[in-house]
């Protein structure tokens, strides 16, 4: 096992830091508009709050197994180093590749596509105008995280406050006012094929939480600070979004929830009249900013890593001599994805990123069982609590988000595994010279 190396990027982000990356990056979009399609295929409130809680908890488990991980290999680079140690290279390659040409660089570009489309609520904008919006997103962020890693933690921060404050605000006042009768129709026999549909929007919705292992070697005190701000980061997010479901429940009925596009938004006008469904908008700008942000702060350090390796173009290991940042990574990073957005295929690209995703998810996290049996008496920090049990059930999820994506849209699942297998002949090509 190669030794932990450290990045020579500082440690510059603390506790608070480190909850806001986790939050704030999970928090997207999702709890606004994800509860309809879980309550397509659940009829009662009680499974609906299940899901929630239950998809929180497994993603918990996930993020134990990456805390044993970062906290014996505390470096920059996430799930690029962990399985670069776990399996052969060509794994760890893969990962970068994939990640970089789709699956984080489309999330960014969706994000910003989305964000031009909910600012057209306030600002009618031409196809033109949110293109530029989007464009702008990318550049602002991309350039407040050149600046330093402590710079774009203070964003970071900022944001992740304001929409739990929004958040905050729509819950209440669902409290406050609720604008329809308790659940009143009889739920239908509960289905487990339902429920399982249901927990993989569930899932989609807490993803996110991965993001922190990429900077985990600019983290001071990593063996204190990773497990303790994942616990921290998934606690706040989970509570946030259990409050949240069981608000649109206070103003919703269960077939409105399902049949509403934006839940949210309808339920914020039912509860706080006109201006509700500005707060919500407002909310979803900040959510969006701060989890385009994140991902924009975090991923380029999986490149910076593969690049010291020999594994990714050189330039993409480069420091910046004053900010201290992987300049050049994070530079080409957002250019990717704004690449993306003028040509539109994000919208391709996200359609298979989360299948590709939990491919490197569910590999990433059996890690900890190989590296277990491999190295017995490696100096672990943080052991997963549970284990093994918590970690097979994270792997179930695994190997059936990825089996269900297959079998449910075998198109994009196939998609996603040819990009995948694209790098293949390039990793050997790249390790040759």
């Amino acid at each position: 096992m190669q030794p932990a190396r450290e990045s020579e990027l500082p440690r510059s982000l603390g506790l608070v830091d480190s909850v806001a990356i986790v939050a704030g990056t999970m928090i997207g979009s999702g709890i606004f508009l994800v509860p309809n399609l879980v309550a397509r295929n659940l009829t009662s409130a009680a499974a609906i709050l299940a899901v929630w809680v239950f998809t929180g908890i497994l993603s918990f488990f996930g993020a134990l197994a990456y805390a044993e991980l970062g906290t014996m290999i505390p470096a920059t680079g996430g799930e690029y180093v962990y399985l670069r140690e776990c399996y052969p290279p060509l794994w760890a390659f893969l990962c970068g590749w994939t990640l970089f040409f789709t699956t984080l660089t489309a999330s960014v570009a969706w994000l910003a596509i989305n964000f031009a489309t909910y600012l057209g609520y306030f600002i009618p904008l031409t196809p033109l105008l949110r293109t530029i919006v989007a464009l702008t997103l990318i550049a602002g962020i991309t350039g407040v995280n050149y600046r330093g890693a402590s710079v774009g933690a203070d964003v970071q921060k900022i944001f992740t406050f304001l929409k739990l404050l929004g958040l905050a605000i729509l819950i209440g006042g669902a409290f406050w006012n609720p604008g329809h009768p308790a659940q009143s129709v009889a739920p239908a026999p509960f289905s487990f094929s339902g429920f399982g549909v249901a927990m993989i929007s569930g899932v989609l919705a807490y993803d996110g939480w991965v993001a922190l292992s990429f900077v985990a070697g600019e983290v001071r005190h990593p063996k204190r600070t990773l497990p303790l701000a994942l616990a921290l980061g998934i606690a706040v997010v989970m509570s946030v979004y259990v409050l949240a479901n069981v608000a649109y429940l206070q103003v919703l009925t269960i077939p409105e929830i399902a049949a509403s596009e934006r839940v949210g938004a309808q339920a914020a006008e039912r509860a706080l009249g006109p201006i509700g469904a500005s707060l919500v908008t407002i909310t979803v700008l900040l959510s969006i900013v701060g989890s385009a942000n994140g991902w924009t702060m975090t991923s380029p350090r999986m490149y910076f890593a593969q690049s010291r390796d020999g594994l990714f173009p050189r330039v993409f290991g480069k420091i910046h001599p004053r900010y201290q940042t992987p300049h050049f990574s994070i530079v080409l990073f957002g250019a990717w994805s704004a690449l993306l957005v003028l040509t539109g295929t994000y919208e391709t690209l996200a359609s298979f990123a989360m299948f590709a995703a939990w491919v490197f998810y569910g590999l990433t996290a059996a890690g900890v069982l190989v590296l277990r049996r491999r190295y017995p008496d490696r100096p672990r920090p943080y052991k997963m609590w549970g284990y093994p049990i918590t970690l097979l059930l994270f792997l179930a999820v695994a190997v059936g988000f990825v089996g269900n994506t297959f079998r449910a849209t075998p198109g994009p699942a196939l998609a996603a595994t040819l990009i995948m297998a694209a790098g293949i002949p390039v990793y050997f090509v790249w390790k040759r010279k």
